[in-house]
């Protein structure tokens, strides 16, 4: 390898994690408004599962090969009409692909500095749960102080970063989870009620939380049948955040609850959105979550970290559906 090309993961073709390969590849350059950033860690998500199956095809303008949406690194290189970062510094980002490699470019206000006290790993398990998180909840769902939210699917990424943000609000948090044994970790992060439920039933124990009232807010990263329940257990002018999927995209609900409680249903994705939607969230997330991270207030949750090379194990991983917030892949120089 030299200074022209760099290692990244390929995929081979759509299918299962073996098609997952690192190759020795060309090593991008900046654009006039872009840096170069030598990643030393990246975060696995779900969208890169269901992008290697070849279901899920990333932006024309990212690799369409390499997967990889968030990463922490430092800025090695500068383009000739950026003026405010500098080399060396510890960034931390959310993109549209292409962070399983040992470079990327980006725009500059994409970016955050990472907090001091943050290892490059520790750092790459937050992007994209923190901006998902708080665009969905507080930007999105309109959170407030002192309101109630029930986060679905509270064990993943998102859902144990959702739990620390609502916590920091003061909100009144319930999550549901198949896994009893995680239980105890959530209610370290602010949990205040957990529902453990092999079947889609948790509607009456969270009526039963909030006297009966509902929960002002739904962050729902299951999706499914989930949204029926969501309807039932959701108060007068409540707000539901769909997020993800992995339950199904199809379901049976009854609409008649969205009308009677005037009930605002949200559809979101941050993948797609243009460059200047990217660069607002990106300059929200250094502005109002960021601080909260350099506080202590969010901490980052790792469920394991694998070398860059064993992606493809990381994603066997993921697909068993029994983490326990992120996993990450260690990038090597």
């Amino acid at each position: 390898m030299n200074s022209e090309t760099m290692q990244a993961i390929v995929i081979t073709q759509p299918g299962g994690p073996e098609v997952l390969t690192i190759r020795e590849v060309e090593r991008p350059e900046p654009s006039h408004n872009e840096v170069l950033i030598k990643i030393h860690a990246a975060a696995v998500n779900r969208a890169d599962l269901i992008q290697r199956a070849g279901h899920y095809p990333p932006p024309r303008d990212v690799s369409q090969v390499t997967p990889g949406l968030e990463f922490a690194g430092e800025i090695v290189k500068i383009g000739k009409d950026v003026f405010d970062c500098m080399i060396g510094e510890r960034i931390f980002g959310l993109v549209g692909g292409g962070a399983y490699a040992q470079y990327l470019t980006a725009h500059p206000r994409t970016l955050s500095r990472i907090p001091q006290q943050l290892s490059y790993e520790e750092a790459s398990a937050l992007p994209e749960a923190c901006i998902t998180a708080w665009d969905a909840m507080v930007s999105q769902g309109q959170l407030q102080t002192g309101e109630s939210i029930l986060i679905n699917g509270v064990t993943s990424g998102v859902g144990t970063i959702a739990v620390q943000i609502a916590h920091a609000l003061n909100c009144f948090v319930v999550g549901t989870t198949r896994s009893s044994s995680k239980s105890e970790k959530l209610k370290q992060l602010g949990l205040d009620n957990v529902i453990i439920s092999e079947k889609v039933e948790f509607a009456d124990k969270v009526k039963a939380f909030t006297a009966k009232k509902g929960v002002d807010v739904v962050l729902e990263l299951i999706g499914g049948d989930y949204l029926g329940e969501d309807l039932l257990c959701t108060a007068q002018n409540g707000r539901i955040i769909l997020v993800g999927l992995i339950g199904g995209a199809k379901t049976n609900v009854d609409l008649s609850k969205v009308l009677m409680k005037r009930i605002k249903l949200i559809g979101t994705s941050l993948r797609a959105r243009p460059l200047e939607e990217k660069i607002a969230v990106a300059q929200t997330f250094s502005k109002s979550v960021v601080p909260l991270i350099a506080q202590g207030k969010i901490v980052p949750v790792v469920d394991a970290t694998y070398d860059l090379r064993d992606a493809g194990r990381a994603h066997e991983h993921l697909a068993q559906n029994s983490t326990f917030g992120k996993i990450i892949l260690r990038v090597s120089h």
